[in-house]
């Protein structure tokens, strides 16, 4: 048997989009009303509340109507001053293209890099703080998806808050999945949305903003007013005050739905979820002979598990055997580590420790198919005796 490829697959198992909760989806299919009427601007507070709940922020969120991309473009032009110098922390392909955006707005850019298989190092951050005393941004990515690393964001967001620079936080695929919030790294700039751990499309931005981020951003005559771009245009719509413009309605029903969800099953429970169904994961790759691709397992993220591609294997063609023979959907890699890993992501409802034994099933059926003597049996065997001593 072989699944139609013009058919979505039976379990989608990428790095996002994810699947959306039916609930978010049947959310979505509300009356889209008019963002003017009184009772709209209601719900949009009351969203920007569960929000604020959810990041555990003391100031209230802001949301910005596109992917968090949207996010990261605009945190790099708003709080970017002319001239200063910002460091990027490099740990993977989403760090290094952070740099794209702030090269358009910084006098110069430095860079702390280690190879993409491995995580920061609060101490060299430190290090390199202490060799460049100008540096007025630091931007880094928590869970870097290309890789499967975790940085350990907590303590760099100390270690840059000592310094007195502003920190930008890339948590797209943290947040919701992990104890990631804007206030438990220091973040000035804090860059989330609800199309990965939350389970909702990802059409949204979620942004925390710290009091000295918005002070800098008013006082930063470079930064967007009056433009898409703008995150200072949306502080007024957090009191209840003019949208910058029209408001992505449906995507705002969903993002409702999914944070009654997340709060409903408690966050430590959804962060517990993806972290049980990680450790499966881990632990059938290693069962079937597989190597992760993280140098240590310490610093495999929770939401994401990316495996070595074994030599002479295809890896394009190990994700079409996957899908074609199992109906199981796989992510590839990115830029450098395309070719060279597959992800499997365990974000929103494919955190469920069960879909780990399906993946383990999947992947080890597609390498046995390609040639590759990986024993598919051990690795759900692994991957079950994990799910039963959690």
């Amino acid at each position: 048997m072989r699944y139609a490829e013009d058919r979505p697959a039976v379990l989608g198992l990428t790095t996002g989009p994810v699947a959306a909760w039916p609930e978010v989806l049947r959310a979505m299919a509300r009356s889209v009303a008019y963002d003017q009427d009184r009772p709209f601007r209601e719900f949009y507070a009351g969203v920007l509340a569960k929000a604020r709940r959810a990041m555990r922020t003391p100031l209230p969120p802001v949301v910005l109507h596109g992917e968090p991309v949207l996010g990261l473009e605009a945190a790099a032009a708003s709080l970017i001053a002319p001239g200063e110098t910002v460091l990027l922390l490099v740990s993977g392909v989403y760090g290094k293209g952070f740099g794209g955006w702030a090269r358009r707005h910084a006098g110069r850019v430095l860079e702390l890099e280690v190879h993409y298989d491995d995580a920061i190092a609060p101490a060299a951050v430190e290090a390199m703080l202490a060799r460049h005393p100008e540096v007025a941004v630091v931007a880094a990515c928590e869970i870097d998806t290309p890789s499967g690393t975790v940085n350990p964001m907590p303590a760099i967001g100390a270690a840059v808050a000592r310094h007195g620079a502003q920190l930008i936080v890339d948590a797209v695929s943290a947040f919701g999945g992990m104890d990631s919030h804007p206030a438990g790294c220091s973040a000035d700039i804090y860059v989330a949305g609800p199309g990965k751990c939350l389970g909702a499309p990802p059409g949204l931005t979620l942004l925390g903003v710290s009091a000295r981020a918005w002070a800098k951003m008013r006082a930063n005559p470079a930064a967007p007013r009056g433009s898409f771009l703008s995150i200072l245009d949306w502080e007024a719509a957090g009191d209840g005050g003019a949208f910058a413009h029209t408001p992505s309605i449906a995507e705002m029903y969903g993002l409702d739905a999914a944070l009654d969800l997340y709060l409903a099953e408690g966050p430590e429970e959804v962060w517990a979820r993806h972290a049980a169904t990680a450790r499966a994961m881990r632990a059938g790759v290693l069962a079937m002979g597989l190597s992760l691709w993280p140098a240590r397992e310490a610093i495999a993220a929770p939401t994401v598990t990316a495996v070595r591609t074994p030599p002479g294997i295809d890896e394009a063609a190990l994700r079409h055997e996957a899908r074609a023979r199992f109906g199981v959907l796989f992510s590839a890699g990115r830029r450098e580590t395309l070719g060279r890993l597959t992800r499997i992501g365990h974000m929103g409802p494919a955190a469920q420790p069960i879909h780990a034994v399906a993946a383990v099933a999947a992947l080890g059926g597609a390498l046995a198919a390609l040639g590759h003597p990986a024993d598919a049996g051990a690795g759900v065997a692994a991957a079950l005796a994990a799910i039963g001593t959690q």
